[in-house]
């Protein structure tokens, strides 16, 4: 009998409807950017937060970073 029953549109949310280019809801990709820029600023938070507390290896990674980019070629 199950064969028989005709498929169903998938009606997830983001789920894109055949022949639509693929256009992403401007919901989701608000969503998506407000995750992704809440995320950023959590890493940026744990990256202070560590160096707070790794002083020394914290400027050390300041020193690699400095010295990469004087030796850096255009």
């Amino acid at each position: 009998m199950a064969e028989d029953a005709p498929e169903k549109p998938d009606t997830k949310p983001g789920a894109y409807a055949p022949g639509t280019e693929n256009v992403p809801d401007t919901e989701d990709e608000a969503d998506r950017r407000r995750r992704r820029a809440q995320f950023l600023r959590e890493l940026n938070e744990a990256k202070e937060l560590r160096d707070r507390v790794q002083p020394r290896r914290a400027r050390a990674a300041r020193m690699r970073q400095q010295m990469r980019m004087r030796t850096f070629r255009w």
